[in-house]
């Protein structure tokens, strides 16, 4: 074991390896940090942290440290679907987003599916206009642009990654289901349940336990970057022509800034602990603090395969991601345990997912951006200490 890691749990010997694994991800302790949490069988049975929580403060990761989460929050927003799913409020994944939001109809929108739009097939990736940052905050208004926009391709008949577009439309559809929005069903219904620390839309007194991030190395351009031309749309796809910095960070407000942690951004907003994220997982295919959040037929319905193989937009070779109804599933990108895990990654660098094959909740999280093959790391230690 290495980088002055905390090992808060440790429930069996054949899980060391996993704590080495984790221990090497933590490069950069004196600038950033990290925490990992497993449950099996809704029992944690791994709960490790390690690295410093806040760069400017050098104060270290503690058990309760939270951390932006990123993309990881379209995992949490299609749990709350899935909820609605199995209470019979949502009627079913193929019936039409416009049954349930009558304006995202407009120019030949009316046909696809909820599913598909969660599985990012809606053809809206990215924003034909510059959205400011006060829309993106404002949901409504910003879901408005993405509803009246023109489709980059027929809806359903191609998918790329709505890095942020894709959290209006989750939102959307739990507003106008459950007549509260997004955030506040997340709470009340996923996270509170299960005391899992865990929000989309942080509450002011806990913003000082959230960890600050910091940048990491960026990859190396691809070799034809310069003329790719969906270059534009791909960045569009996650600065919204202005809301969002490039880097995610600065200059302008960037996802170290506590306006943007209250708000109910349902794409890359969400805030959590690892222990609360993996609790949430853990949830999704075995009860888990005498909370089961989906039976074996939503998570089956949710996990279904939608979008697998190359994208729209040109975003280099493979390995592509693949999706269910907004979650991400078992791919050449990310592997996960088994073929039957689901989940989501986030931009960070974060890791969380449930296996029903291992009855598995796990969460990755840090405070350095890029470089995914950290927690895919851990998750390789994992699968093969459960071999």
């Amino acid at each position: 074991m290495t980088h002055g890691t905390t090992v808060d749990l440790l429930a069996e010997s054949r899980f060391s390896p996993v704590i080495d694994a984790f221990a090497n991800t933590l490069d950069e302790t004196d600038r950033s940090g990290a925490a990992l949490s497993v449950w099996l069988d809704g029992q944690p049975v791994i709960e490790a942290r390690g690295g410093t929580a806040d760069a400017r403060t050098g104060a270290p990761w503690q058990p309760d440290t939270l951390a932006v989460v990123f993309s990881c929050t379209k995992g949490l927003a299609a749990i709350a679907i899935g909820h609605l799913l199995q209470s019979g409020a949502l009627s079913s994944l193929d019936m039409p987003l416009a049954d349930i939001w009558p304006e995202f109809a407009a120019h030949g929108k009316g046909e696809v599916s909820v599913g598909d739009a969660l599985a990012h097939r809606a053809g809206v990736p990215a924003p034909r206009v510059d959205v400011p940052l006060d829309q993106l905050l404002d949901g409504n208004s910003f879901a408005r642009i993405i509803a009246e926009q023109e489709p980059f391709w027929t809806p359903g008949s191609a998918h790329q990654y709505h890095a942020v577009t894709v959290g209006a439309i989750s939102q959307q559809i739990v507003s106008r289901i459950a007549g509260r929005s997004l955030g506040d069903y997340f709470a009340s219904e996923i996270a509170r349940p299960l005391k899992a620390d865990a929000w989309i839309g942080l509450p002011a007194e806990h913003e000082p336990r959230v960890a600050h991030i910091i940048e990491g190395q960026p990859a190396p351009p691809s070799p034809d970057a310069d003329g790719n031309p969906d270059l534009e749309w791909l960045t569009r796809a996650i600065t919204l022509g202005g809301a969002i910095p490039p880097n995610l960070l600065g200059p302008g407000l960037g996802f170290n800034e506590p306006e943007l942690h209250a708000s109910e951004i349902g794409g890359a907003g969400g805030i959590s602990s690892a222990t609360g994220l993996a609790r949430i997982w853990s949830a999704t295919v075995v009860e888990t603090c005498g909370v089961r959040l989906w039976n074996t037929a939503t998570a089956r319905a949710l996990a279904r395969p939608r979008s697998v193989g190359t994208p729209f937009f040109d975003s280099g070779p493979p390995p592509y991601q693949s999706w269910g109804a907004g979650v991400m599933i078992s791919s050449g990108w990310d592997p996960y345990l088994t073929p039957a895990s689901f989940g989501h990654d986030g931009a960070g660098g974060q890791v969380a997912f449930a296996d029903p094959d291992s009855r598995i909740g796990f969460a990755y999280v840090t405070n350095r951006l890029v470089d995914m093959g950290r927690g895919i790391s851990v998750v390789t230690a994992l699968r093969d200490a459960l071999e």
